[in-house]
């Protein structure tokens, strides 16, 4: 490269500088037209609770809730899920995917650096731009037409981030990624309470199955003893088919509750992830006393609580950087383009002093018509981040509603459940009176077994109330969160 067309690159080098600082102070060409007042999201007192809602407890459900049940089985089906579970697998992947993305956009804002090599054997056209060198004429320099090109050298290339663009792309993608950790959490809480949800049920049917066996005794020991009788002509064979006819209706409620429990195991099974034979078996035990707990209030408590809740606010925030780098865009770029290398019409002469070539090349990109383009752009960034608040809106509600109907129910359940028991002794007093009779041998004792089955019916009603209410706490600790906590929460700022 020699001194002359060093000076014109360092003039055309000033030059562009001094336009591209002109252009830095002036607005860019394209006008913004779409920027609309961003919506607002949800009012604080619209996440809370009604007055009348409330529970005996206060307070939040733990990180890992579960192991507030004691029950060594329920700690092992819900830690072989968490690790194995197809979504959880699911959840992960997208979370490391958001991660490449991260690299993958901030790397566009570095430096780039690459090594460069070519070798071209061309033909030159006596009639083309480089015409001269079609001749051979050695003592000119000419050897045409024939040349071996060789270029060899590092290309480098820098874009400047003056209005943000980029950085509005790195922050948008960072956002995406803590979105995807959120929902991991999110995903962790659905598994959790789900396979807690299917190991209760089988536990309740396995309670229940055993008041159907005492039923069931009762009811065989009834048949035999009509059926004693009727060989004696003590009695019509009517009473006998209907002590049958109970038997027979326990024993389909026995068959129904076993079936009942294989379907749940093959829920959980699909659920952890597991082959026909890795699921351990699962051991009847007696139903853990609730525990439910309510907070006295809700606010925007309940807005860190919830893993997805949080997660749609950091796309929310996504959104509002994808809105600054749709302004962005409307602005002004710049970019450095550089070579340093060699570049020779003769390989033998590559490597050489006079070989060498430096290339600085400042770029500037100014939109002035871009037919509505960024305009769209701008406009459908700013429509979307609306639809994410919105949606986001709907979901606190929805998320206030649930913790609402749960609490309402527990209450309920909880009442109809002293009323139950209640209603159980006064059933039992009159089981306890029978009984009294037989042992003075006033009554036989068929119509003492008989007297039975009134409080085992009304054991089963229980075991029901029961049943659902541990179903609902379940229910209760996933709408408030599982336990999960975003530290610091995600302040949403629109822009």
């Amino acid at each position: 490269m020699n001194a002359g067309s060093g000076l014109r690159a360092s003039r055309w080098c000033r030059c562009f500088l001094c336009i591209a600082w002109i252009t830095s102070v002036l607005p860019g060409c394209a006008l913004i037209h779409h920027n609309d007042t961003p919506y607002t999201e949800i009012a604080p007192e619209q996440v809370n609770l009604a007055n009348d809602i409330h529970l005996a407890r206060d307070g939040w459900p733990a990180a890992r809730w579960w192991t507030r049940y004691r029950d060594a089985q329920l700690d092992a089906l819900i830690d072989q899920a968490l690790a194995d579970a197809p979504a959880m697998v699911i959840a992960r992947t997208r979370v490391a995917q958001a991660k490449s993305d991260v690299e993958l956009v901030r790397a566009g804002s570095n430096l780039q650096v690459v090594a460069l090599a070519s070798l071209d054997r061309e033909h030159v056209s006596a009639n083309g731009f480089l015409g001269p060198f079609a001749r051979n004429e050695p003592a000119l320099g000419l050897t045409g037409p024939w040349y071996t090109e060789g270029v060899v050298g590092l290309g480098a290339s820098l874009d400047i981030d003056i209005w943000g663009k980029q950085r509005a792309q790195v922050a948008a993608s960072l956002g995406v990624s803590n979105a995807r950790l959120a929902e991991t959490s999110a995903v962790e809480l659905e598994i959790s309470t789900d396979v807690a949800q299917l190991y209760y049920g089988i536990e309740t049917t396995y309670q229940l199955i055993d008041l159907l066996d005492k039923s069931h005794e009762i009811a065989a020991f009834a048949v035999q003893a009509h059926e004693a009788r009727g060989a004696r002509g003590l009695e019509a064979r009517t009473s006998l088919e209907q002590a049958r006819a109970q038997q027979l209706a326990i024993e389909r409620q026995v068959v129904s509750a076993q079936a009942q429990i294989r379907q749940l195991r093959e829920s959980m099974r699909a659920l952890v992830g597991s082959g026909p034979e890795s699921l351990p078996a699962i051991e009847p035990v007696a139903l853990p006393r609730s525990q439910a707990a309510l907070p006295a209030t809700l606010s925007y408590e309940l807005l860190a609580r919830r893993p997805d809740l949080q997660a749609m606010r950091w796309y929310i925030e996504a959104s509002f950087d994808r809105i600054d780098a749709a302004k962005a865009a409307f602005y002004p770029t710049f970019d450095i383009k550089a070579f340093f290398g060699f570049n020779a019409l003769h390989l033998a002469d590559l490597f050489t002093h006079a070989s060498q070539q430096i290339n600085l090349i400042p770029g500037l990109y100014l939109p002035i018509f871009d037919g509505g383009r960024l305009n769209a752009n701008l406009g459908g960034a700013r429509e979307r981040s609306n639809l994410l608040i919105e949606q986001y809106n709907q979901a606190v509600l929805n998320a206030v509603r649930d913790v609402a109907q749960t609490g309402s129910r527990l209450q309920a359940l909880d009442a109809e459940t002293q009323l139950q028991k209640r209603r159980i002794e006064s059933v039992a007093f009159a089981r306890d009176s029978v009984e009294a009779y037989y042992q003075r041998g006033l009554t036989s004792r068929l119509a003492a077994l008989e007297a039975r089955q009134p409080v085992i019916a009304e054991q089963v009603a229980l075991l029901t109330l029961n049943g659902q209410a541990l179903s609902q706490e379940i229910t209760l600790t996933k709408a408030l969160g599982g336990g999960f906590r975003a530290d610091p929460p995600v302040e949403l700022k629109p822009r």
